[in-house]
C-alpha cells in the first residue's frame, strides 16, 4: 500500500521532545479536509529490563523478568502516535484529542530481549456528530513475524450546537467479587517515569487545571493495563485479543471498582467508580 508519507526512524523518539512540539507548537485546528495516511517505523528496538519493571510494578503486572506485559509494546506505540500527531499534515493538536478505544492483539508472547520493529499507521479518519475520528493500527514484529497488534480510535472534538452527550451507563454484567482500587495522586507521575508519556493532564492539579480539569486524570491505557493485569492468570499463555472503550475519565485521588465475569470464549470486564454505578471502562478478553 502507498502512503502519503513514510516516516523511516533511526531510534525510537522520546515522548519529551515530542511533548515539547506538541505544547509550543502552533497548530490552527482541523482544516475538514480527510487525514493523510502517514506511515512510520523504528527498528532495532529493545525494551529497558528497569523500565519494564517500574511499568509492571505501577499497572499491577507480575513481570518475572522475561515476558512483557502485553500492554507494554503500547508505550513503544505510543512514541510512533506522538509522531505522527506531530507530523507537519496533522492541522489539529494533541491535547484536543480524546483516545476512544484501543483493541490489542497477542499474537504470543514476547520475552523482553527480543529484538523489534515497531510500525504504524493512520489508517482511517471520518466526521462524526462528535468531530473527527481517526485510527490508528500499530504493528510489532520478531523479524518477519507479527507478534503484536493494536488499532487506537481518537476523536478531535469539534464544538458543535448538537445535543449534549448522555452520560454513559454501566453494562448488565453481574457486578460480583468487586475489587476496590485506591488510586493515590502520583499514580500519574509514576506511571509516565514508566512510560515515557508525560502529557501534563496527568502529572499534577495546577498543570491539569490549565487545561480545564480540576483534578489530576489517570492514563487511559493504565486503566486498560490495570485492568488486564487482573486477567493474565485466566488468560496464561493463550493468543488473544483485548478491546476496551473508555467511558468516563478517572480522576486522582479517588477509589475504583473492577471486576469481570465469563463469557463465551473469554472473559468481560469493567471499571467503575466507588459506588459501582459509573463506568469508566469496558472491556473484554477474547481467545484468539
Amino acid at each position: 500500500m502507498s502512503h502519503d508519507y513514510a516516516i523511516e526512524l533511526k531510534a525510537m523518539p522520546s515522548l519529551l521532545s515530542l511533548y515539547r512540539k506538541i505544547l509550543f507548537g502552533r497548530k490552527p485546528g482541523w482544516d475538514q479536509k480527510p487525514l493523510p495516511n502517514i506511515y512510520v517505523q523504528a527498528s532495532n528496538v529493545i525494551a529497558s529490563p528497569e523500565k519494564i519493571r517500574q511499568y509492571a510494578e505501577v499497572c499491577g503486572f507480575d513481570f518475572d523478568g522475561s515476558i512483557l506485559p502485553p500492554t507494554y509494546l503500547y508505550v513503544w506505540a505510543f512514541r510512533l502516535h506522538a509522531t505522527i500527531f506531530t507530523h507537519k499534515a496533522v492541522t489539529f493538536p494533541l491535547l484536543g484529542m480524546i483516545h476512544l478505544k484501543n483493541s490489542i492483539s497477542a499474537f504470543r508472547p514476547v520475552r523482553a530481549d527480543e529484538n523489534l520493529t515497531v510500525q504504524c499507521e493512520l489508517t482511517d479518519s471520518r466526521h462524526t456528530d462528535s468531530g473527527l475520528e481517526f485510527d490508528l493500527v500499530s504493528k510489532v514484529f520478531v523479524a518477519d513475524e507479527l507478534v503484536w497488534q493494536a488499532l487506537s480510535t481518537y476523536l478531535y472534538r469539534i464544538e458543535s450546537t448538537g445535543r449534549r452527550t448522555r452520560p454513559p451507563k454501566a453494562s448488565a454484567m453481574a457486578w460480583e467479587n468487586v475489587q476496590q482500587w485506591r488510586l493515590t495522586e502520583d499514580l500519574g507521575r509514576r506511571y509516565a517515569k514508566a512510560s515515557g508519556d508525560y502529557n501534563l493532564i496527568h502529572l499534577h492539579p495546577l498543570l491539569s487545571k490549565r487545561f480545564g480539569f480540576e483534578r489530576v486524570l489517570a492514563h487511559g491505557m493504565w486503566s486498560k493495563a490495570r485492568a488486564l493485569s487482573q486477567l493474565m492468570p485466566h488468560i496464561g499463555e493463550r493468543a488473544f485479543q483485548v478491546d476496551v472503550e473508555f467511558k468516563l475519565p478517572v480522576f486522582m485521588p479517588s477509589e475504583v471498582t473492577f471486576a469481570f465475569e465469563s463469557i463465551d470464549n473469554g472473559k468481560s470486564f469493567e471499571m467503575r467508580d466507588a459506588k459501582g454505578r459509573r463506568p469508566h471502562l469496558h472491556g473484554s478478553v477474547t481467545y484468539l
